[in-house]
């Protein structure tokens, strides 16, 4: 680990600080870099072990053949991870990522499939990467639509910050003029594969416009920026990029933070509750479990930030000054850890693209395609609320392809040294609404491995969202067969929340302290030295990813907390 790093294992040293960042993943990240670069001595603590740049990246440089099992899953997988092997991260490449079912139980009232990663750069280390600003139809949708309640803020004011965060992470795309997906600061795009922009093409000529195949805007670097080196087009990110490729709170805010001198990190931290002041109003400090040890310490500071992912932020604040509210700090309006959402996925088309054959791409991109919401916009109505987005490409099937007709020998062997058809795929990202209903608590009766009870979860999809899934199917299905796509397959399965691994809600932030959790600055109303910035905060979930969302609220709230610090109003 870095020399200038001052990593607090144990009790040892100071437990007195300015800013305590409870978690270490995109938002912490940046929590921790805004705070320590405005001169705050900050205290991070992470809950699983520490990760350093480049050095904890085993795998990094592995392919399928240097893994007992070419990098798939094994039996003894499926049985110690029972919720994991619901989708692709189970597998042999970065299974010490992700957190062990049997260690970390919890309840499903309700089928969510929980994927987490406890570890110092959570699941920056993993993410998909995609980058995307929300616009003021995302914003003012909950006014219009009547339901839920309003977002405090309009996208003028986040703006700025969008700006910020993608200067610093480094975000690859091209600019469209969408009003519905507003351009950001782009490093140049990546490229299209030939099928792509020919299937760009025939769908914008389709549609007159009005539907749009996209690059997709992601935290991989084109270019270089100091201290990382441009993508390697391996698409290997979910290992640890040793190059900085992508961003990740490892090879981007992390550094940042260390340069300061101001930074202490503590890992095997288990924030078990936030500690309250009812004379002053204020929180004081966390009360920490040490996941090795088991032992109990307190550190204290002036400001807290929540960053512990959306759904472990929920389990922080309802174990917190349970003595004023019996359901836990911020739950004063009673809408702490309801307003569950995520994205819902498994729905899409696929086909083989035909008269491409003596063509191929550079390299693997670590990126896809993307094609902006459409539906409820510019005048289209539907029999459903919002709408959805694709993301997909389209690609040459590789040497692990089945060839049916070829079963052994030197022709099997010939016919694998060729790539495969060209296929064509879009999978939807379709918007889930804000239900009251759909929500977390705690199991009082049920422990993890540490002895605290876990979260139990009453989440589902509803009548809005299935109506959505019947176009995002034909849709897709539409679109690709009007762009010459042949055998087109539709697919629709596993329609369960949790799989996009989108966590929001569960404090959103608005302008009444009766009806949400936090304020416009993303303060909790019963603490205001408290910020969540993490999913938390989130009052409606667009229908794409909301990583960088995250980012500029993040940075948005560290300038808001030092400014309030130094006036002494918090």
């Amino acid at each position: 680990m870095p020399d200038s790093l001052n990593v607090n294992n144990k009790s040892v040293g100071q437990n007195n600080y300015d800013a305590i960042v409870i978690g270490s993943g995109i938002s912490g990240g940046w929590a921790a870099k805004e705070l320590t670069e405005k001169g705050l001595k900050t205290l991070m603590l992470e809950r699983g072990r520490y990760i350093e740049h480049i050095k904890d990246y085993p795998n990094s440089n592995k392919e399928a053949w240097n893994y007992p099992h070419r990098g798939r899953r094994t039996q003894e997988m499926i049985k110690d991870y029972p919720v994991l092997k619901r989708d692709y991260p189970l597998n042999e490449t970065n299974l010490d990522y992700w957190v062990k079912d049997s260690e970390c139980p919890y309840t499903e009232n309700k089928r969510f499939d929980w994927f987490r990663g406890y570890h110092l750069g959570g699941r920056s280390l993993m993410w998909g990467r995609q980058s995307y600003r929300l616009s003021d139809f995302d914003f003012e949708g909950n006014a219009k639509d009547g339901i839920a309640i309003d977002w405090p803020i309009r996208y003028k004011e986040i703006a700025p910050w969008y700006s910020y965060v993608e200067k610093f992470a480094g975000v690859s795309g091209s600019k469209e003029g969408l009003p519905q997906l507003p351009d950001g600061e782009f490093l140049p795009p990546m490229d299209m594969t030939c099928v792509e922009k020919d299937v760009a093409a025939r769908i914008k000529e389709k549609y007159s416009g009005k539907r749009h195949m996209i690059i997709g805007r992601t935290a991989n670097l084109t270019v270089a920026i100091p201290g990382r080196t441009k993508c390697q087009f391996r698409n290997k990110c979910s290992l640890g990029c040793p190059f900085g490729g992508y961003f990740s709170t490892q090879s981007s805010t992390l550094p940042a933070a260390v340069a300061t001198k101001n930074l202490t990190i503590r890992p095997w931290s288990i924030v078990t509750k936030i500690l309250y002041d009812k004379d002053k109003k204020k929180a004081t400090g966390v009360e920490v479990l040490d996941a090795e040890t088991n032992q109990t310490y307190q550190y204290h500071s002036k400001i807290i930030f929540l960053n512990a992912s959306t759904l472990n932020s929920a389990w922080v604040l309802m174990n917190s000054a349970t003595d004023i509210w019996p359901d836990g700090l911020g739950s004063s309006s009673g809408e702490l850890g309801h307003n569950v959402m995520d994205h819902h996925l498994g729905v899409g088309a696929s086909g083989l693209a035909e008269g491409y054959e003596d063509k191929y791409y550079y390299g693997r991109r670590a990126n896809g395609i993307y094609i902006p919401r459409y539906r409820n916009l510019f005048g289209d109505k539907r029999d459903y609320l919002r709408g959805f987005g694709y993301q997909g490409g389209g690609n040459r099937q590789g040497w692990s392809r089945d060839v049916a007709e070829l079963s052994i020998g030197a022709d099997l062997k010939e016919a694998l040294t060729e790539p495969g058809n060209w296929t064509m795929g879009i999978g939807g990202f379709g918007e889930t609404l804000p239900y009251h209903e759909n929500k977390v608590t705690l199991d009082k009766n049920k422990k993890d491995k540490w002895g605290l009870n876990v979260l139990a979860f009453d989440v589902e999809l509803k009548e809005n969202e299935f109506k959505m899934r019947k176009d995002m199917q034909a849709d897709a299905i539409e679109m690709l067969e009007a762009a010459g796509v042949k055998n087109v397959q539709g697919h629709d399965s596993n329609p369960y929340l949790g799989r996009g691994i989108h966590e929001m809600g569960i404090a959103r932030m608005g302008h009444d302290p009766k009806t949400s959790v936090l304020n416009k600055w993303n303060q909790v109303w019963d603490a205001t030295n408290v910020f969540v910035t993490d999913g938390s905060f989130m009052v409606s979930s667009a229908c794409h990813n909301p990583s960088l969302g995250y980012m500029a609220f993040t940075a948005r709230a560290a300038d808001h907390a030092v400014v309030e610090l130094k006036k002494g109003n918090i």
